[in-house]
């Protein structure tokens, strides 16, 4: 579920920070620029693409990856879902709803859900949008090397395809699944296409509101509106150009110049890009930011010491100075008001440096003994203020940067580190990555605290609407905070400054829908 650091978490910790990324992370591939050769599209006439309504989007998280199983369920999900489209979506309250699958309903035990797909749908190849596209759209999630989905997708056993409907079997109660087969876990790809996983990497093939034209990895994308798409008649914009953002600095001016009318922004620059007359669009999310310890190494396998970390945190610093005023402080890895988060666990390890000094003397250690290297993937205001507030309760830490920060992280051999996620559709799987024996986010595995993984299932075991959801969920968030192994600091949510010419965008937590956006002018 999903967590920006502002400044930003940098790109090297946002695109690291999701589960399988380890696996992912060792392949490495180099791209070049590519065409789309069936649309037929040339550079210069892609990007004015001959008129109409055009999206000019600068994204700070341009994908790295168009093939979603690579990319998998971080920031950058929301520009691949400008190709690819899911089961269900994300509406405003953050439920699933409809997408490319119609309906869907459980079996009487809850491990088996049958997903029934639109008819007449098919990928921008062709291809047939069915059952069997579902198939192998979870299977090669499952089974890619390269996939960083696999950790999300452990209750489903197998699938069965008939027809048009896509019948899943769990290997557990679980009425999560119709959260978490959405944008950020399952993007579909033409199957078709998806043989050749290394060349739908660079030519991006599925059934969502737009088809690419033009590709140039790591830089640029041109796309134009998919008359195809299930909901066609609701996208009125005609064309999109998707481009790498530029230094910080310069977006608010190229929005004011009309080099792009639509970006993601950190909050450092929402004032200027308000005062320029810019629209800027707060989007609910999930996130939020922590300090990873691990537990099974000194000398956090101490839980004075790991109490002492947590009552010297001021959480409020972190807000004051990363996120100018639009961030919240949090001590649970969702922002108040969320449906997970659990107001009994509020406030529960409060800033107290004096308490904090005297856990560390209780563990035998004087001012200076406990030294610990803070590693991270690349610079890092947040790791600035950790360092300060430690060394006030008598902690010294040295802040290494460690450019392949991934391999150790997800390998659970760093001690001391820092996480920021954006979080997941499915709050069960949100607990699951941080608390869970397995997490990914989980810095301690296998630890996991009592009773946690009770909690958690059952809140799979609970249907959404029961009325019993919410407060079993926050009983598991509760179960779930009893680790020693994180220390959440902050949530702040997403920013965009756009063009007035831009209409309103939905407020549905996390995602982009350009489900009824207009762009007034042609551009």
């Amino acid at each position: 579920m999903s967590a920006r650091v502002t400044p930003r978490v940098p790109a090297a910790l946002r695109s690291a920070a999701r589960p399988g990324r380890l696996r992912a992370a060792a392949l490495g591939t180099a791209l070049v620029s590519v065409l789309v050769p069936a649309l037929g599209a040339c550079g210069g006439e892609a990007s004015s693409a001959s008129g109409g309504a055009a999206l000019k989007w600068t994204s700070s998280y341009f994908p790295t990856h168009w093939d979603p199983v690579v990319s998998g369920s971080g920031a950058q999900f929301r520009e691949l879902a400008l190709v690819y489209a899911s089961l269900t979506r994300t509406d405003e309250k953050g439920k699933a709803v409809p997408d490319l699958a119609k309906s869907w309903e459980y079996n009487n035990k809850g491990d088996v859900i049958t997903f029934h797909l639109r008819p007449h749908l098919k990928f921008s190849d062709g291809a047939p949008v069915d059952g069997a596209a579902v198939k192998a759209a979870i299977e090669r999630a499952k089974k890619q090397k390269n996939s960083a989905l696999f950790g999300d997708l452990t209750s489903i056993e197998s699938v069965e395809a008939k027809g048009l409907d896509a019948v899943i079997h769990l290997s557990q109660v679980d009425y999560q699944i119709p959260q978490l087969l959405g944008e950020r876990v399952l993007q579909i790809a033409s199957p078709k296409a998806a043989a050749s996983p290394g060349e739908l990497d660079q030519n991006p093939v599925g059934a969502g509101p737009f088809t690419v034209t033009q590709l140039v990895p790591g830089t640029k994308a041109v796309l134009k509106k998919n008359p195809d798409y299930w909901d066609a008649e609701n996208i009125h914009i005609d064309n999109v150009e998707l481009t790498s953002a530029p230094d910080a600095s310069t977006v608010v001016s190229g929005l004011q110049t009309g080099v792009y009318n639509f970006a993601d922004i950190a909050p450092s620059q929402a004032d200027a890009a308000k005062k320029a007359g810019l629209d800027v669009f707060v989007q609910p999310g999930f996130n939020a930011a922590n300090i990873s310890l691990n537990t099974n190494k000194a000398p956090f396998d101490d839980d004075r010491v790991v109490d002492a970390v947590r009552h010297a945190v001021d959480r409020q610093e972190f807000v004051d100075k990363l996120t100018f005023g639009y961030g919240s402080v949090t001590d649970q890895p969702f922002p108040k008001g969320y449906v997970a988060y659990d107001p009994e666990s509020e406030n529960a390890y409060a800033y107290d440096p004096a308490k904090a000094k005297k856990l560390l003397r209780e563990a035998g250690h004087k001012a200076g003994d406990i030294k610990l290297d803070l590693v991270i993937p690349a610079e890092d205001p947040q790791a600035e203020i950790v360092q300060a507030q430690l060394a006030k309760v008598g902690i010294t830490v040295t802040i290494k940067i460690d450019k392949n920060w991934a391999t150790p992280f997800f390998a659970k051999d760093l001690k001391f580190s820092l996480y920021g996620t954006t979080g997941r559709d499915s709050a069960a799987q949100t607990l699951t990555a941080h608390f869970g024996p397995d997490g990914p986010l989980n810095l301690s595995s296998p630890y996991a605290p009592a009773g946690f993984e009770a909690a958690i299932a059952k809140v799979r075991r609970t249907p959404l609407d029961s009325p019993d959801y919410t407060e079993v969920l926050r009983a598991a968030t509760r179960a779930g905070l009893k680790s020693r192994a994180l220390v959440f600091t902050y949530a702040s949510p997403n920013l965009i400054a756009k063009s007035r010419s831009v209409s309103a965008l939905p407020k549905n937590p996390a995602h982009l829908d350009w489900t009824g956006v207009t762009i007034a002018g042609g551009n």
